[in-house]
């Protein structure tokens, strides 16, 4: 039965507000709210701090009218280094990336400037009738400046930062890292348990199907899954859901989101713990360090800015990823209740999928390249002789594929580089034989 028409427009207008969204926005409108409190009560709490020097509260409502209405500029800096810097990320890397703009610097600095910004503004109304005033107050001003400008110098850092390679490829690595690690604890044989064995589509041992649930809105990316959430509505319902999507999937209108086994569960239910929004994001979606990763190697290597070595650090970045354990293809991650009793699940990617996306739009791209082509096949050398391909699995397919391209465009390097593996074996086999022929007791 598919429940795609009962839903309609009431279940979409809903669907966004899921739990994550609704923290994520609760934590940036809260700190701008405490930051507009806190300043709020400074401003009337420190006026009445009687000891100290007094200066005269004239002078001091006018230098904090003055420092009050000067902070507000930082705002513009702020923005000013926000716009510019992921205009110049979305043009020189990829229009993907997102590291400065979600920032916690950039909306926790402009918090700390709205705070000041009220503090120094309650001060100067509070000391208008009065004929002198604590030194305090000037004091605390210019600690509260001293402390911006500390978060300001952090901004531009972390803004430099934002605009060079190096730093940029550490970012999506660490954060491709965090994935793979959180994907490697919840796949077959981490602290997630086994892998279901009928795979994602049809958990095994449960009943019949009683519903679909087709995404009613317009096109969107499923960003994040609240599995707890979902299992414990499961467990009310008796019902059995399995995901037919993944974090990072694009929907929609119509697309079979999920299946409902055994018990009836309301669409809205299942809706409600999907985070959707306009791009993907790092928390459950590993396959996105990938992505940007090969975004910024096609943008090097297109001829309009034909940089084969900013290509070259982007494989290098790969290969730091590939390199980690991950399950070998598409595997069913099961989230059960407290009793145990399995209740949802969801689709997650495994190798495969990695190295599709991470290569198989580079090796064509870079056909015109050997530094990367020579690049890519230690990659994918290095993967093979790692156990984490065969010659006759992905790995050896894309490594075929890389020897074509250098066959048909670049046949004296790769002679030369076979020539060079050769010499290599001969020099590690007499290297071996020397070190019989010293240690004749064979130990």
């Amino acid at each position: 039965m598919n429940v795609l028409a009962a839903v309609g427009r009431s279940v979409s207008g809903r669907t966004g507000r899921t739990a994550f969204r609704r923290r994520r926005r609760l934590r940036a409108g809260l700190l701008q709210l405490v930051s507009v409190g806190v300043g709020l009560g400074l401003g009337l709490a420190v006026p009445e701090i009687g000891r100290g020097p007094l200066l005269p509260s004239r002078q001091v409502a006018e230098l904090l009218l003055a420092t009050g209405f000067g902070v507000l500029g930082a705002a513009t800096v702020i923005f000013s280094v926000l716009f510019l810097v992921v205009q110049w990320a979305a043009t020189t890397f990829t229009p993907r990336l997102t590291l400065f703009r979600d920032a916690p610097i950039v909306w926790r600095t402009f918090a700390f400037v709205v705070g000041l910004a009220v503090f120094c503004a309650t001060a100067a109304l509070t000391i208008a009738g009065r004929d002198e005033v604590s030194l305090v107050v000037p004091a605390v001003m210019g600690v509260l400046l001293l402390l911006l400008l500390a978060l300001l110098r952090s901004l531009l850092l972390q803004a430099v930062a934002a605009i060079q390679l190096a730093p940029v490829l550490r970012s999506v690595s660490e954060r491709g890292r965090r994935g793979l690690d959180a994907l490697r604890a919840s796949g077959p044989g981490g602290a997630g348990g086994p892998e279901n064995p009928a795979g994602p589509g049809r958990p095994a041992g449960r009943g019949r199907l009683r519903s679909t649930v087709g995404w009613p809105g317009s096109g969107t990316v499923l960003q994040r899954v609240d599995t707890g959430r979902l299992a414990a509505a499961a467990r009310a319902a008796d019902a059995v859901v399995v995901l037919r999507v993944s974090p990072g999937t694009a929907l929609r209108h119509g697309t079979t989101v999920a299946e409902v086994y055994d018990g009836e569960l309301p669409a809205s239910t299942v809706l409600r713990a999907l985070e959707t929004g306009a791009e993907r994001v790092f928390d459950q979606d590993p396959g996105l360090a990938f992505r940007l990763l090969a975004d910024i190697a096609l943008r090097a290597l297109s001829p309009a800015v034909n940089d084969p070595a900013t290509a070259v650090q982007a494989v290098d970045a790969m290969e730091d990823l590939l390199l980690r354990p991950a399950p070998a293809r598409v595997w069913a991650h099961e989230v059960a209740d407290r009793a145990g009793t399995v209740r949802v699940v969801v689709p997650r990617p495994g190798r495969e999928d990695f190295l599709r996306t991470a290569l198989d739009d580079v090796i064509p791209a870079a056909r015109n390249s050997p530094m990367v082509l020579i690049r890519l096949r230690a990659l994918l050398e290095n993967l093979r002789g790692t156990g984490h391909g065969r010659v006759d699995g992905p790995v050896g397919r894309r490594l075929a594929w890389v020897d074509d391209e250098l066959d048909a465009r670049f046949p004296r390097l790769r002679d030369a580089l076979a020539k060079e593996r050769a010499e290599g074996g001969d020099r590690a086999e007499g290297d071996t034989g020397r070190v019989g022929e010293e240690r004749p007791d064979g130990g």
